[in-house]
Parts: C-alpha cells; sequence; structure tokens
C-alpha cells in the first residue's frame, strides 16, 4: 500500500513501515508523522540526535510510543516538553493533538536548529521552539503539562520541571521499567516540591505491543515549592518594571 508522505518508507534505508495502529493515532496527521520519522532517519542520525540502531524500531519505541502520551492530556492544554532533543515526546504529541499548545525546550543549539527545521517541514503551528534551561525559565514559561523523556532522574525532573507548571498541572514522565522505582526513591522530592498525587499510569495499551509506562505527578496550589514561588515573584515584579526575559529562539507559530 501506497504511503502518503513525501517520500516512501523505502527511500530511508532501515525505516520499517509504519504500523497500522500509526494511522489511527494520528489520524489526519498521518502523513506529517510519517515525514517526522523520516526525517529522523535522516538528518536525525546525520546530526546524531537518534542512533542509527535505533531507526528499525522508530515508530515502535520512540514516536509511537511518545505519541499515546497524548492519551492523558485535557482539551486545549497547553504543554512544555522539557529537554526536547529530536522532539520526544513533544513533536509526536503535538501531531496527534493538534489542539494542545506545546513548547520545545532544549538548551543545546543543534537540536533547536534541528526542531525548528522539523516544526516548518511539518507546519506545526501548535508548536513553538525555545533554547533554554529549565531553570532559566520559572516565572517564564506557566503551562498545564511538563513532559520529559531520557532527561534525568526523576528527582532531578521535577526539580527542572515542577517550577514551570501552574497551580494544579501535572508532570509525566516516560520512565519505562524504571518508573515504580525512581517513584519510591523520589517521593520526599516531590513533597518538597509542591506534588500532592503520584502515579505509574500505563498508556497506549491496545494500540502498542508493550503499554508506555509514564510517571504522573500532580501539583498543589504552588508547583515547585517555596523557591520556586520566590522566582516566579521576582520575574512577575522584574516584568512590571519593565525588565525584559533573555533572548531564545523560537520557532513554528502558536495556534490563534
Amino acid at each position: 500500500m501506497a504511503t502518503e508522505s513525501a517520500a516512501e518508507p523505502d527511500d530511508v534505508a532501515g525505516l520499517a513501515e509504519a504500523p497500522a495502529a500509526a494511522r489511527e493515532i494520528f489520524g489526519e496527521q498521518f502523513p506529517s508523522a510519517q515525514r517526522y520519522a523520516e526525517l529522523l532517519a535522516t538528518a536525525g542520525v546525520q546530526r546524531g540526535l537518534i542512533g542509527p540502531r535505533e531507526v528499525p524500531r522508530l515508530w515502535d519505541r520512540h514516536v509511537l510510543n511518545c505519541a499515546v502520551l497524548s492519551e492523558l492530556l485535557p482539551p486545549d492544554a497547553t504543554l512544555c516538553d522539557v529537554g526536547s532533543g529530536a522532539g520526544l515526546p513533544g513533536i509526536p504529541v503535538a501531531l496527534a493533538r493538534p489542539d494542545v499548545s506545546v513548547t520545545l525546550l532544549e538548551p543545546l543549539l543543534r537540536r533547536t536548529t534541528f526542531l525548528e527545521e522539523v516544526v516548518r517541514e511539518l507546519g506545526l503551528e501548535n508548536v513553538t521552539v525555545l533554547r533554554g534551561r529549565a531553570e532559566e525559565m520559572v516565572g517564564k514559561i506557566s503551562v498545564q503539562i511538563v513532559t520529559a523523556r531520557a532527561v534525568a532522574p526523576l528527582d532531578r525532573l521535577a526539580g527542572w520541571g515542577m517550577p514551570l507548571l501552574r497551580p494544579y498541572g501535572q508532570m509525566l514522565a516516560l520512565k519505562g521499567d524504571t518508573a515504580e522505582q525512581e517513584l519510591a526513591d523520589s517521593r520526599s522530592a516531590l513533597t518538597r516540591l509542591g506534588a500532592v498525587e503520584w502515579a505509574v499510569i500505563p498508556v497506549g495499551e491496545g494500540a502498542l505491543g508493550a503499554a508506555t509506562r509514564v510517571v504522573q505527578v500532580k501539583a498543589g496550589e504552588s508547583p515547585g515549592g517555596v523557591k520556586a514561588a520566590t522566582r516566579r515573584a521576582k520575574a512577575a515584579r522584574a516584568g512590571r518594571s519593565g525588565g525584559r526575559p533573555a533572548e531564545t529562539r523560537a520557532g513554528g507559530r502558536r495556534r490563534r
């Protein structure tokens, strides 16, 4: 069966044909999802963002594994993907859920350059690319959802991601087989960071061969704890006095 993307899968060495589940998950955005997989398999490998051995399993292990995270998102949510790297999970989520406004936050120039190129090529109007570190964005970014994949141990990741949340927001971390242990090891840190509830949630059951395991951490009224609240207040005062936040690289356009 012919594909709907700009290039056939056979044109990209090693990239398997998209599983049937991909069409169900991405719907009308399936051609864009297929093009994204091709970009990962070519430019992503050439620039060292994806290992060449990952190409044959890009769909199952990377693209679809991330896209099913969209099951946990409320309608019209705002989301920041911390340490986005090659755009995982942020880009698959943005493709699966065009109603969600996604910020891809990444500190390395070569990665943000790749992300900007992908966003432009796919025409993702619900995606913005920012170059910077999460700890620099407290008081500048405020979202309902923070996502991350393969960025850091859960306690450290929560220290970066929780302060970017709005009150009662949630952090969704893809953790695989280590999910329960990392959660057990991080409970005291999560409490200090303003978390009030946490659990390991399987997503993609039935669509994928193996469900994606997500650590879901729900924040209370002060995400990130006291230090984050102080930093947000300081940033707000700077904004009222005319101070400008540090310049960031941006790609894509937010949906109006």
